[in-house]
């Protein structure tokens, strides 16, 4: 068993995501796109995509997303794990036919609601629960997917399509990410974010590894 992270931009690693696959020695390979631009072969098991500033549509000027979709759509197929994060769950919707298209920045910490249906390990999930947020675009559902947890703002942000799951938002957060990611924010955006992460990124980290313990012990 091995996880192949695809990796879009240097700051977006799989951070929290990678500590618990160590922690449970699970290996773990980087595939960093921003460096090769291709998606290599690779005999991994477990298929993990990251977030990344790009749109899913920009197959014309990054080939290698549309490669992405393929891998995903292959490792579905298989019934291989998939787990998208942000535009790794884009990738997914986009993967089986959906729309990906922009839509209201969300920046931050936001409150979600999970679906009353979810189940699986959404069922460990709170009714009500605070995730970190950055992105402006959204996703329709594919045909056949089941619908998670959604947010006042933006509807679709998780959803499981056969053995994919797919989350808008981000759980991986460790302090030193979240320090680089608001660093070129407004003060305002940056101050209110590093005042309210104390209070909400212990609850953030529990889902995380709740999500990630589930990701390896699927086969």
């Amino acid at each position: 068993m091995k996880i192949a992270i695809f990796q879009h931009i240097a700051c977006e690693p799989a951070g929290l995501f990678e500590t618990v696959f160590r922690e449970q020695g699970m290996p773990c390979e980087y595939i960093r796109l921003y460096e090769t631009g291709e998606v290599p072969p690779t005999n991994a098991t477990h298929f993990l995509f990251m977030g990344g500033p790009m749109s899913v549509n920009d197959e014309q000027d990054l080939p290698y997303l549309k490669e992405e979709k393929a891998l995903i759509r292959d490792s579905v197929r298989q019934g291989r794990p998939v787990l998208g994060i942000c535009l790794g769950a884009q990738l997914i919707a986009s993967a089986f036919g959906a729309r990906v298209y922009p839509f209201i920045q969300e920046t931050g910490w936001r409150e979600l609601t999970r679906e009353p249906a979810a189940g699986g390990i959404f069922s460990a999930f709170p009714v009500k629960f605070p995730v970190f947020q950055l992105h402006g675009e959204t996703f329709d559902l594919p045909a056949g997917a089941h619908l998670l947890c959604t947010g006042d703002t933006v509807k679709n942000q998780a959803f499981c399509y056969r053995t994919a799951l797919g989350l808008q938002f981000h759980l991986e957060l460790t302090d030193a990410m979240i320090r680089e990611w608001t660093r070129d924010m407004d003060a305002a955006t940056r101050d209110m974010i590093l005042q309210e992460t104390p209070l909400y990124s212990a609850d953030s980290n529990r889902l995380c590894r709740i999500v990630a313990e589930a990701f390896i012990t699927k086969k």
